[in-house]
């Protein structure tokens, strides 16, 4: 995990000859904007249906709360701090409430820094069950009608926003044991818990089917240095033999971005970056679980990418070939562009950087580079990536406006965890009293609902197999092996690059 935060954090494009890796920065103190106009656009489950009529939501039900809870804090009539006992409660529905849905997305994301939601479940169980009076027998029917359709909202809610939170036992049981409270002799509510139950099971079924098909590309990866030495290179397949459209290959890219991209879920963004929260006993909120799988699986996406793209281009033994390579992904990275696919534009850029590419000046010398410094202009990290965030600005209102899958495409994953990590190193999660500083995870949850608008598009390309095959389990170099064929391709320069040459020639060409 140390290695994956190392390569997460900052998520800045490197200068040439650096590593591909994601650097992380020094982050300076950042202030909070205001977001509450863009809070309507925060993600929201359907009503229960019983309370759904032909004029639309039923008013009482989602009444806000006007009235202070004690303990929490507003300003100009937003919520900006409280204790967490305080949020806690606020979260909790009643007869005449319902919480805005906007601060239920806004608290389930953050609240995972202060309390592991097993514990936050049950304090909620415990207060609807308190509240409500739900154990006693005696308990008025038309009181439990009011009540059940919002607690099943809003639990509706939390398992279609964070299903990954239901893969711990401890949170099925405790849904378990609330929803048979509100749906014993309730015909109706019986059939909304068993929807709700098989929807979050049938969300984790498809998780762990992702996860073992990831276990089984990742078991079949080879390094390219092996294979070398196994098979003649001249029979050996590279990947203009597999596709030499750009085109067609950014539409595959497209589709490891998409798939990679819709199993990340929105509380990773936290979960990759909490630390232990000093007020709350010394207690790790998640080291008994790991914290953000499928994060990690993208940034080793993006990695590999990298590392593929290199690797290509540093295997032919002729320059001529290594030319005509660097063109075709040049032209394969500007496809990526026009279609939305930032992410793999990156990484293709970042491959070309990376040192063992960037020195062979002979065969740069033979690259018409024009279209390059064009993409190299785009991804300049100066100004904060000002001509990044220009053109992205641009493709997301070219996404607003759509009709077209096609035309919503816009991949957009590196600006966003550098966004995140300075939020979160920038501003305090609690305030000096103590209470949490929710007006930073107003903004967190803002950043965070962008990603999910992101993920939900639809790839509108038609898949090849045997493409996506060899960009998904094609052998790649390593970065020592790397350097060893850009020195057979070009020599050393100096006496540093002979040394390393030598160095790396005895080490890896010996090893069995």
């Amino acid at each position: 995990m140390a290695k994956f935060l190392a390569e997460l954090l900052g998520c800045t494009l490197p200068e040439k000859g650096a590593s591909p890796m994601f650097e992380c920065r020094s982050q300076p103190h950042i202030g909070l904007r205001h977001v509450t106009k863009q809070r309507d656009k925060m993600p929201q489950t359907p009503p229960f249906p019983a309370m759904y009529g032909s004029n639309g939501y039923n008013k009482n039900l989602y009444k806000a709360k006007e009235e202070d809870y004690e303990g929490l804090y507003y300003h100009d009539n937003n919520l900006v701090s409280g204790s967490l006992e305080a949020l806690i409660e606020h979260l909790v529905p009643t007869v005449a409430y319902y919480p805005d849905r906007t601060y239920i997305f806004t608290f389930l994301i953050s609240s995972r820094l202060f309390i592991h939601p097993y514990e936050l479940m049950s304090k909620v169980c415990h207060l609807c069950v308190d509240q409500q009076r739900l154990t006693d027998p005696q308990a008025d029917k038309a009181r439990v009608r009011k009540i059940a359709p919002k607690i099943l909202q809003l639990l509706t809610e939390w398992t279609e926003t964070f299903p990954y939170d239901f893969r711990d036992e401890r949170m099925m049981k405790s849904l378990k044991e609330l929803t048979h409270r509100l749906s014993s002799g309730d015909e109706l509510y019986r059939k909304a818990v068993q929807q709700m139950t098989q929807t979050l099971i049938r969300k984790l079924t498809t998780l762990s089917q992702y996860e073992e098909a990831l276990a089984k590309i990742n078991s079949s990866v080879t390094d390219r240095l092996t294979v070398l030495k196994t098979k003649p290179q001249s029979i050996q397949r590279d990947i203009l033999t597999i596709c030499s459209d750009p085109f067609v290959l950014a539409q595959q890219l497209t589709h490891i971005e998409l798939e990679r991209l819709s199993y990340i879920g929105p509380e990773e963004f936290v979960q990759a970056f909490v630390q232990k929260d000093l007020l709350d006993n010394d207690k790790r909120c998640f080291s008994d679980h790991k914290k953000a799988s499928n994060l990690e699986a993208y940034v080793e996406w993006f990695n590999r990418l990298s590392y593929l793209v290199a690797t290509e281009i540093c295997m032919p033994v002729k320059k001529k070939h290594r030319a005509r390579v660097i063109e075709f992904f040049i032209d394969v990275a500007r496809e990526c562009f026009n279609i939305g696919n930032f992410n793999s534009l990156m990484a293709i850029i970042t491959g070309m950087n990376m040192s063992p590419v960037s020195r062979l000046k002979k065969t740069w010398g033979k690259v018409k580079t024009a279209k390059f410094d064009i993409l190299e202009h785009q991804m300049d990290p100066s100004s904060n990536f000002y001509n990044y965030r220009t053109a992205l600005r641009g493709a997301t209102q070219r996404s607003i406006t759509a009709h077209s899958s096609r035309e919503k495409l816009n991949i957009v994953f590196s600006l966003l965890i550098k966004d995140i990590y300075f939020l979160n190193e920038g501003c305090a999660n609690r305030l000096l009293n103590g209470h949490v500083n929710f007006e930073k995870f107003w903004e967190l949850a803002k950043q965070v609902m962008e990603f999910m608008t992101w993920k939900k598009v639809e790839c509108p390309f038609d898949r090849d197999r045997k493409i996506l095959q060899y960009l998904l389990t094609a052998p790649v170099f390593s970065e020592d092996a790397l350097y060893l064929a850009s020195y057979e391709s070009e020599g050393p320069e100096n006496n540093m690059e002979k040394d390393r040459w030598k160095s790396l020639r005895s080490s890896l060409l010996n090893r069995t």
